[in-house]
């Protein structure tokens, strides 16, 4: 390997090893020069176990793409076919819960889609007809009919994965992190063999320099500070899959973070309750009534309201006469009252005194009727991590100078969430291929992207660094990452930066203190004072000294700043709710 390295032209390292081995071979020092070969096995075994050069697949991306079409033939008749077989201008049908096919547009008057895998939206979109349909999003609760405007092969979801094939595909090698010290450190150590050889007229003065000049610690210090800082961050929940990574995370200069699921909890969650001032009763009755009649419905904005009654400790009612009027609200009677729930125009036609509530960016109103009068307003969002603004500022404590928030969200709840968090720059309304877009375009890196989902695979193999949540992400945004937070806690990010700064400040100081060593020997070799094999032994001293030190990037370091917890909580075992 060594060899071959250095025919490709990496005069360094490798080619001071090789000298050294044939130096002592040439003079009769065999001994000293199996010490040698020993050490550089276990030094390049040590730095490919560390490096983990794993090849990442894309097999979740594919499993997940759909594979069949119902397709009308003839008298409306449906078969099913491969997806693949799809042309354009088929009308086909979407079952309940099924994930559209192909791109398309809507045939059906309307049809509630769940986006989030494809823009990162939490919230189900509602389309009407001739609007367009992605591929890869997930249809509601009704069967729909759309009409195909894309094979598969140039629907949204290929794409996807397409772009997360090129843009791994087009990341620049890390280069080691002991090669920047290589050719200076190999430059002095030959000029110290040869001069001492020159004035000493004695070949084995040029082996016995270059036995402790043998790059050990140079081989050694990177791959074992990395496999410790690599250990840490697995103890916190953070799985960080190669040396290189935590390289580029100490140097991180930009972090662009995606919205849902990421800044926010990924899940909409009850705000605020405004009651209606004709209305005779409180905000907890008004809660307690609309929760009770969504029990009986199936959008997802009922499971969060239920769980808002349930948080407060407000028992559901038993209701009779409940209807469900599809994309629109839910009626019920509870406890002898008639109540309606759902969308502003659904409420508007069956109470008297609407009053359309004034919302914030980033919020959604459920409004709610009792005994056909308007009664007030549920307002729903889905907050910012508790942690996010802290999360922020360690990481602009640790050099992060710039942040931006890249979302396919709306503009209006994209700026809200980013002034909340304190990030400055926001991209909203975003498919996948612009993100990778914008992620290419900054100039101020490494550039770092936390994010989840299918939707952010792509942009987080073309960032400089991918990191996932991968509690609540994607398998897909899992594989096309380099670092993966295991744990739903978005100060782990930080923690990472923390991490991979500590990591190369360990691996940087054991180089130098293997250097400084390695130079005090050869100069005490030079001068005749060290024989071969007693330099090859000492050498094993030095490689010692580096590898204690270097084994310090397993403790955390002492900073009582730090945003985030080191050590990973026990795992959640309950069933996460669907984000």
């Amino acid at each position: 390997m060594m060899a071959k390295d250095i025919l490709r032209g990496h005069w360094g390292i490798d080619l001071l090893a090789v000298t050294a081995i044939i130096s002592t071979v040439a003079v009769g020092e065999y001994i000293a020069s199996l010490i040698i070969v020993l050490m550089l096995a276990g030094g390049n075994a040590l730095e490919d176990y560390a490096e983990g050069r794993a090849v990442r697949e894309l097999r979740s991306l594919l499993e997940r793409a759909p594979q069949s079409a119902h397709r009308e033939g003839n008298g409306a008749t449906l078969e099913d076919i491969p997806v693949a077989q799809v042309r354009v201008g088929d009308v086909l049908v979407v079952r309940p819960s099924e994930v559209v096919p192909v791109d398309g547009r809507l045939i059906s008057a309307i049809g509630v889609f769940d986006e989030s895998a494809l823009t990162g939206e939490s919230l189900p979109v509602e389309h009407r007809t001739g609007d367009g349909l992605l591929s890869g999003s997930v249809n509601g609760d009704a069967a729909v009919r759309m009409r195909a405007t894309a094979t598969a092969e140039d629907s949204q979801y290929s794409r996807i994965v397409v772009l997360v094939q090129e843009a791994s595909a087009s990341r620049a090698p890390v280069v080691r992190l002991a090669d920047r010290y290589a050719v200076p450190f190999t430059a002095l150590a030959f000029l110290l063999a040869g001069a001492a050889w020159y004035i000493s007229r004695d070949a084995g003065r040029f082996a016995e320099v270059l036995v402790v000049a043998t790059p050990c610690p140079l081989l050694l210090a990177a791959p074992v500070a990395f496999l410790g800082g690599m250990s840490r961050a697995a103890h916190a929940g953070i799985i960080v899959k190669n040396g290189g990574t935590l390289e580029r995370l100490a140097r991180v200069r930009t972090a662009v973070f995606d919205k849902t699921g990421t800044l926010t909890q990924g899940r909409p969650t009850l705000r605020e309750i405004r009651v209606s001032k004709d209305a005779k009763m409180t905000s907890g009755r008004l809660l307690q009534l609309a929760a009770s009649a969504e029990q009986y419905s199936s959008h997802v904005l009922a499971a969060s309201v239920i769980e808002a009654a349930r948080t407060r400790g407000l028992a559901l009612l038993t209701g009779h006469l409940a209807q469900e009027h599809a994309t629109q609200g839910v009626t019920a009677v509870c406890d002898g009252h008639a109540v309606s729930v759902g969308k502003p125009l659904f409420i508007r036609s069956t109470t008297s005194g609407f009053e359309e509530a004034e919302l914030d960016g980033g919020q959604l109103g459920i409004y709610v009727g009792v005994d056909g009068r308007y009664a007030g307003a549920l307002i729903m969002s889905d907050p910012l991590r508790e942690n996010a603004i802290r999360t922020l500022a360690e990481m602009h404590r640790l050099g992060v100078r710039e942040t931006m928030l890249l979302t396919g969200d709306s503009e209006p709840t994209a700026r809200h969430i980013a002034a909340e968090a304190g990030i400055r720059h926001v991209r909203a309304d975003c498919l996948p291929a612009d993100k990778v877009a914008e992620v290419a375009a900054l100039g101020n890196r490494p550039v770092m992207m936390v994010g989840d989902g299918v939707n952010d695979a792509p942009v987080l193999a073309a960032a400089d660094i991918g990191v996932a949540m991968g509690a609540k992400g994607s398998t897909a945004a899992s594989e096309s990452a380099d670092v993966v937070i295991m744990i739903d806690d978005l100060s782990k990010a930080a923690l990472a930066v923390d991490i991979g700064r500590h990591t190369t400040r360990m691996a940087l100081q054991s180089i130098w203190i293997g250097i400084g060593l390695s130079v005090g020997l050869m100069l005490a070799a030079a001068f005749g004072h060290i024989p071969a094999v007693a330099g090859a032994l000492l050498q094993e001293v030095v490689d010692l000294a580096t590898i204690l030190n270097a084994l310090r990037a397993l403790k955390p370091r002492r900073s009582k700043r730090s945003g985030a917890n080191d050590r990973a909580p026990a795992p959640d075992m309950r069933r996460k709710q669907p984000s």
